[in-house]
């Protein structure tokens, strides 16, 4: 069975395809027949799409102005030139999402229909960032044949299991019951991570207290403890919770209607303010990537320090604040682009949590292979890098749903 996977993030068009024949023979995830990836960030003039396939690794710059046209490039890959894996984009089985918001509506992977589009599109004041490209891509799919299904697997799922105290918000009653409540995003990831975690250190998921940072373009902290998430610091959208690459994460709600009284801002000027123009992007004033701003830090910059100091230290608040609800931490997880690649974010989240005797080797931190115990043999606590396997948790999602 050929499962292509197409994962929009923010910034992001991961994919990958994968042939699986007997899921429960495949102990770790195997290598896709294809892989790629665009980088609508990279620079302001283009998009930057690397592929690789047969050991053969190609790179293409893509309009900024069209992302379908990008995506049907990106899918041309397999069927042409020397990534080619198969005939034609009909012989592929199943296309799996990644879908970041699914509302109170849907909590398990479910085949796109138009209601689910319908859904999809509904909740894009939820995800402004996000589901507009769910949406591109499951329409460039239908544009090459409308029979492939489509699986749509959400974001939030896992994070059903969160107690009502976490989940619903300090305001009137009526509104929960009109939907408005802690969702979670990167669900996908901090359930694939949680459940590495506990085959790196062969210990029962349901035995360790565990703290998930998901750090990329966008971040989401996840508390998780008998195997189940308990809190996390995305909520009701993707926009709450810790400083990110151009979302500002939580604010004082009055800074909301201090805009509106002071400048007269409607809602999508704030909505632009606090999804993309805030965060590093907002405070630095030069990026939202975050290695921009650690050259910009080696040549003086002061306000790229600020941003970075803002970044850390919002970090560390979330991660102290689920520390009472889990009672304790065994392990501290880094995933995701910043938290596979950076080093210096590593070091200097774990060094404010000596208290707990957590200790960070810092040999291991800079010479780090993934999916390793990067903390020193006598730190209380394992800090693990994790490389977030998305693509295959939402492969073996699709695989599970066509078979049942």
């Amino acid at each position: 069975m050929k499962i292509l996977v197409l994962n929009a993030g923010s910034s992001s068009q991961k994919s990958s395809l994968y042939d699986i024949n007997v899921l429960k023979n495949i102990v770790s995830p195997p290598q896709p027949l294809w892989e790629a990836m665009i980088d609508w960030t990279v620079n302001s003039n283009y998009g930057l799409l690397k592929v690789e396939a047969k050991g053969v690794k190609i790179t293409l710059e893509l309009p900024t102005n069209n992302r379908q046209t990008g995506i049907k490039t990106m899918l041309n890959t397999m069927i042409e030139g020397e990534t080619k894996v198969i005939e034609e984009l009909t012989d592929i089985n199943v296309v799996g999402h990644r879908v970041v918001h699914g509302g109170k509506k849907y909590y398990q992977a479910t085949f796109v229909t138009e209601e689910v589009k319908a859904t999809i599109k509904e909740l894009i004041p939820l995800a402004p960032n996000h589901n507009p490209s769910h949406l591109e891509g499951i329409e460039s799919i239908e544009k090459i044949n409308k029979e492939i299904p489509q699986v749509a697997v959400f974001d939030t799922a896992f994070y059903s299991t969160i107690p009502d105290y976490a989940k619903i918000y300090p305001i009137p009653y009526q509104y929960y019951q009109e939907g408005i409540q802690r969702y979670g995003f990167h669900g996908i990831s901090h359930q694939y991570v949680s459940q590495r975690t506990a085959e790196i250190l062969d210990q029962p998921l349901n035995s360790l207290k565990i703290i998930t940072c998901h750090l990329g373009n966008g971040c989401s902290i996840t508390a998780i403890k008998d195997g189940v998430s308990i809190n996390t610091s995305m909520g009701f959208t993707p926009l709450e919770g810790v400083m990110m690459g151009s979302r500002s994460g939580s604010i004082d709600p009055a800074i909301l209607t201090y805009f509106m009284r002071k400048y007269d801002y409607d809602g999508d000027k704030i909505d632009e303010i606090l999804n993309k123009k805030s965060g590093l992007l907002g405070v630095s004033g030069i990026s939202a990537d975050l290695r921009t701003i650690l050259q910009k830090i080696e040549e003086g910059n002061t306000q790229a320090k600020l941003a970075f100091d803002i970044y850390i230290h919002r970090i560390q608040e979330v991660i102290s604040s689920f520390l009472p609800s889990l009672g304790g931490l065994d392990v501290l997880v880094f995933t995701a682009g910043v938290g596979e690649n950076s080093a210096i974010v590593r070091e200097k989240v774990c060094e404010k949590f000596g208290f707990l005797a957590m200790k960070l080797d810092k040999k291991k931190n800079l010479n780090l292979s993934i999916d390793t115990n990067i903390a020193t043999d006598d730190s209380h606590v394992k800090i693990l890098v994790i490389h977030t396997q998305e693509d295959w948790a939402i492969a073996k999602q699709c695989y599970h749903l066509i078979n049942r």
